[in-house]
């Protein structure tokens, strides 16, 4: 059975030597360097990222993108406000990180995981230091990465389960190691399937208007040797007709208390084509992604994105000029085209508020890794 490397990040917590102390040695001056996914497959650049203000950028820009990612990258964000100023006392600095999380919040509205982790972030302040404050909120951050790490490695563990020997499936947007931590969500399952035998070919859709599946999809399965086939979007249900697809697997972006599920737009079409085929459509996705204060999908905040991202392609007109065009960037499946949603603590079969609340009454531990 092939192992896979798992090698690709979305983003890297570095530090590099700053300047020299009276003493002689050299502050650890904190970055976050940034793939910049706007230019993949064809250029792997990376943004240096020295404050929160550039973060968020990346963030709204798109430069990083992925639920689970922006969580991880937003917790970076506050660990580097919390070094862009020579602070004089724990309140200035308390103040400037209020403001540096709402600069962080006002990014992508759909996206839960960028709240849950400022919270999250914020809740562990604690009165101290300037520089006991910057361990604690660079300590957490790490732990959000190492926790959505490994609960990557478990949903594709029980994912896996899913599926039987040559099965073929098709995935919609990209929820890979480019959108989390490392490993994926909905990639993460299907890379744990082919390791196990069980994966004969990925039909990937090209997912527009940003392409995620044609230029993040293609290139994450291709460094992992993982056979995949390209298609447009409204190819899926010429081939759920005529040839054999199994199932149907995405990630998501936030999950009501009830199971609906928002992703990339178009996730709602793939699921009643699948529906009709009666073809299993999951979605894979940590807890975190699930947000329990909003019972039905239909309250999910939908994004917006600007006109030109759907006129044109990597900064190239396809449409006549001054064309008017729309780009709501998720879309919700209701619960009931869902067949399961696939957590690090548990598959939540048929997706309903029982079944959801009872993931967050498990007591599965996830290991994470010392």
């Amino acid at each position: 059975m092939p192992v896979l490397k798992d090698s690709v990040r979305a983003f890297r917590w570095v530090r590099t030597r700053g300047v020299r102390h009276r003493a002689g040695a050299r502050s650890q001056t904190p970055k976050l360097l940034i793939l910049d996914q706007l230019l993949l497959p064809h250029k792997e650049k990376w943004i240096s990222c020295s404050d929160h203000k550039q973060v968020a950028e990346c963030i709204k820009d798109m430069n990083v993108r992925g639920a689970p990612a922006i969580g991880c990258v937003a917790a970076y964000g506050m660990a580097l406000a919390s070094h862009e100023k020579k602070f004089s006392s724990p309140q200035n600095l308390l103040t400037y990180l209020e403001s540096a999380k709402k600069t962080l919040a006002a990014t992508r509205p759909t996206a839960v995981n960028l709240f849950w982790a400022l919270e999250r972030m914020k809740s562990v302040l604690r009165p101290g230091t300037v520089q006991s404050i910057q361990k604690t909120l660079e300590d957490e951050a790490v732990k959000i990465f190492d926790e959505d790490l490994a609960a990557n490695r478990r949903i594709g563990e029980l994912g896996a389960e899913l599926f039987q020997r040559d099965s073929v499936i098709l995935t919609h947007c990209n929820a890979g190691s480019l959108a989390t931590s490392g490993w994926g969500t909905s990639l993460g399952v299907i890379r744990t399937a082919y390791e196990q035998g069980k994966v004969k070919k990925v039909l990937v859709d090209e997912t527009r208007p940003y392409l995620q599946g044609a230029r993040l999809t293609a290139w994450e399965l291709k460094k992992d040797g993982i056979p995949y086939e390209l298609v447009t979007d409204n190819m899926a249900a010429h081939l759920m007709k005529t040839e054999k697809v199994d199932a149907a697997i995405v990630g998501s972006d936030r999950i009501s208390a009830q199971g609906d599920v928002a992703n990339k737009i178009g996730t709602y079409g793939v699921a009643v084509l699948c529906k009709y085929h009666n073809i299993p459509f999951y979605a894979a996705a940590p807890t975190s992604t699930i947000d329990l204060k909003i019972r039905d999908g239909k309250d999910i905040p939908i994004e917006e994105r600007s006109i030109r991202e759907v006129t044109h392609i990597q900064g190239r007109a396809i449409a006549p000029a001054g064309t008017i065009a729309r780009h709501p960037a998720f879309d919700v499946t209701p619960k009931e085209l869902v067949t399961a949603i696939i957590t690090e603590k548990g598959i939540a079969r048929p997706p309903s508020a029982s079944t959801i609340a009872a993931l967050f009454q498990s007591t599965l531990r996830v290991p994470v890794p010392a």
